[in-house]
């Protein structure tokens, strides 16, 4: 390993969970999963062809975390039932063979769901049509359905059902779990003004659209123990609204940022289209330097990092604790090693990448993407980068 690079590869921790290295899988949607959301040994051979290549840290695509109203898309893997459980133990104890841990991302698609077993319906904090359209590559067509209001007994079962996820993920033998707290899914909607037009004490003052997020750490910080990493991942780009941004600017990021933190996230994952970009405007501090600015947690970078020297500059100066590569990733399954051992990085072309009939199995292959732009690789549900 050259000393270029030697921040990357040193060793850390999340919470007490060791970190060969700072480098980890972004998370990124791949439909893979059988009708009833069971994990298949051929997503087992693709998350560990990821830690076979070095990754320290992978984190899985979005998994649905209710019966109800959060699975996003068909053939979403879950981790709501028994069999789900132990069809995600072939992936935990593959990945954990080579020396990599593995979190789990929990995600409710809520208004922006295309596709849910268990209904026609989809719900969200208020009856406002999400922008954009639907995904066809995932199944989706025309515009997003207008979402039914959820009622204060659905809210508390959002909750709940990130409780159980969490629970059994933890189960599953999970490293770890990232909430997903971003990319236009139920909790961003919440958070986010247009899409949430509540009276209530989830409606109005950024404090109150934040509060099902603290809600949903403090539940699951609770249920799962003050050992265990929970982390979440925020953004202000929405897979539907990809320019979005905070309109209280850096006062809407401190508020955010410091009540997540004493919420009890050991981590903040930020995904961007570019992590190192100004938050706001044209100049000024990046997201991750705000969360570094208002916080103390761990914060993760993602977003325009598949050049090792940019993710070793944003880790050497200090705007970040680890990152996580997506595009890089998936044209480099052995990112990390190629890297460490000073060896050419293959380029990313989308052409070859975007196979849509590709089994996982075929992959060395081609993962089910979508390609929205550096930090927005992935499938529909804004897990990339």
């Amino acid at each position: 390993m050259t000393l270029e690079f030697s921040t990357l590869f040193s060793a850390t921790n999340i919470k007490a969970i060791p970190l060969t290295n700072r480098i980890g899988l972004a998370p990124m949607t791949r439909t893979s999963a059988t009708p009833e959301g069971l994990a298949t040994e051929d997503m087992a051979r693709y998350y560990t062809n990821f830690a076979k290549g070095g990754f320290g840290l992978i984190i899985t695509e979005g998994t649905y975390t209710d019966d109800q109203y959060s699975q996003g898309y068909f053939n979403q893997p879950g981790i709501i039932n028994e069999a789900q459980i132990d069809a995600w133990k072939q992936v935990t104890s593959s990945v954990k063979q080579q020396d990599a841990k593995i979190f789990m991302q929990l995600m409710h698609a809520g208004a922006l769901s295309q596709g849910n077993r268990y209904t026609t319906e989809t719900a969200g904090p208020s009856a406002v049509k999400p922008q954009g359209e639907q995904l066809g590559f995932y199944g989706g067509s025309g515009e997003f359905a207008l979402p039914k209001v959820m009622t204060e007994t659905d809210i508390q079962n959002v909750i709940q059902g990130f409780v159980k996820a969490a629970k059994n993920a933890k189960e599953a033998g999970f490293d770890g779990v990232e909430i997903h707290g971003a990319n236009g899914y139920v909790l961003d909607q919440f958070l986010t003004d247009y899409t949430n037009e509540r009276q209530d004490e989830y409606g109005g003052a950024i404090e109150k659209r934040l509060r099902l997020s603290i809600e949903v750490v403090k539940a699951i910080r609770e249920a799962v123990g003050v050992d265990y990493p929970v982390g979440i991942r925020i953004s202000q780009a929405k897979v539907n609204d990809p320019n979005h941004k905070w309109k209280g600017g850096e006062s809407d990021a401190e508020i955010i940022f410091t009540k997540l933190e004493d919420a009890g996230v050991d981590f903040i994952h930020i995904a961007e289209p570019n992590a190192a970009a100004p938050a706001f405007g044209e100049s000024g501090p990046s997201l991750i330097e705000l969360v570094k600015k208002y916080t103390d947690t761990v914060v993760i970078a993602n977003g325009s990092l598949g050049e090792p020297n940019i993710a070793e500059a944003l880790l050497n100066d200090g705007k970040a604790d680890f990152v996580t590569v997506g595009k890089a990733a998936l044209a480099n399954q052995d990112w990390a090693n190629k890297v460490k051992e000073g060896k050419q990085l293959e380029e990313f072309d989308f052409q070859k990448i975007l196979l849509p009939q590709a089994s996982l199995k075929e992959f060395e292959v081609k993962p089910k993407i979508e390609w929205l732009g550096e930090g927005m690789v992935c499938g529909p549900d804004g897990n990339c980068n």
